[in-house]
This record gives C-alpha cells, structure tokens and sequence, in this order.
C-alpha cells in the first residue's frame, strides 16, 4: 500500500513540478491555492468531459453498468482514506492487499447480484413470449406526455 501511494505521490509531484516551471517560463508566478485550483479545475473538467462521454454511450445499454462504475469509484476512494487513516492513527496495518481484499469483497458480492439478476432476465425471456402476451395485437407506443396529459 505504502509503495502505490508513494508512486501516486511521486506522479503528481512531477506533474506539478512541470506545472510550475512551465507557467514560469511564461512569467506567470501563482500561489500554491491558485496552482491547485487550476490544474484540479482542468483536470476535473477534462475528466468530466470524457465519463459523460463514456456514461451516454454506457447508458444505452445500462444503467446498472453507470451505477457500478460510479460505486466502484467511490469504494477505491474510501478504501485509500481507510488505509491512510490506519497508517496516521496506527490503528491497524496500511497495507495493498487489504485495500484489494476489500475491493474484492464488493466485486465478488456484486457477481452474485449480476448473476442473479442475469439469470432473472433470462427466465423473463423464457416465460414472456410476445406472441403470448399480445395476442396479435400491435403495440401502442406511448410517450411521456400522452402518459400524463389527453393528447
């Protein structure tokens, strides 16, 4: 744990390194408050443009997808704050597998309801044929507005 935090730290201290000398080289001096703002604002902003992307194309399909990626996300972040509050407090161990263990547990628990609810979509299949359940008769198709208004 402790050397994937250290390769994270160096990461970002090299990034901000070349941020700082390459807005000196254009006579552009910042605070380290205005610094953080700007390049967590573009990189906030970049990486927003690209999960929305990625999300619309992902939300054709599934929404459950969309919901997993967002959880999953939101669980590595509590897991790192987990590992690092352990290590400044010194209650407990930091330690990468126990961050991986972790995760594995909401991974393998997830399974279980992907399979469930897989196994669900197909007995739905099985046991709706739409020749059955119409009749012959065309379906209507219904919008929004006609749901809720006399159209």
């Amino acid at each position: 744990m402790k050397e994937v935090i250290l390769m994270i730290v160096e990461f970002m201290n090299e990034f901000h390194d070349l941020f700082i000398s390459a807005f000196g080289l254009l006579g552009i001096n910042m605070t380290d408050k205005e610094m953080h703002f700007w390049v967590l604002g573009i990189f906030g902003i970049i990486f927003f443009f690209a999960t929305h992307i990625i999300f619309r194309l992902v939300s054709r399909w599934s929404i459950t997808v969309i919901s997993f990626i967002y959880t999953f996300t939101v669980l590595i972040v509590i897991v790192f704050a987990i590992e690092i509050q352990q290590k400044v407090t010194n209650r407990g161990h930091m330690e990468f597998q126990d961050a991986v263990q972790g995760l594995w547990g909401f991974l393998v628990l997830f399974g279980m309801y992907a399979a469930v609810k897989l196994i669900m979509f197909f007995m739905k299949k099985l046991f709706h044929k739409k020749g059955i359940k119409n009749k012959g008769k065309k379906k209507s198709r219904t919008t929004r507005a006609s749901r809720h208004h006399d159209v």
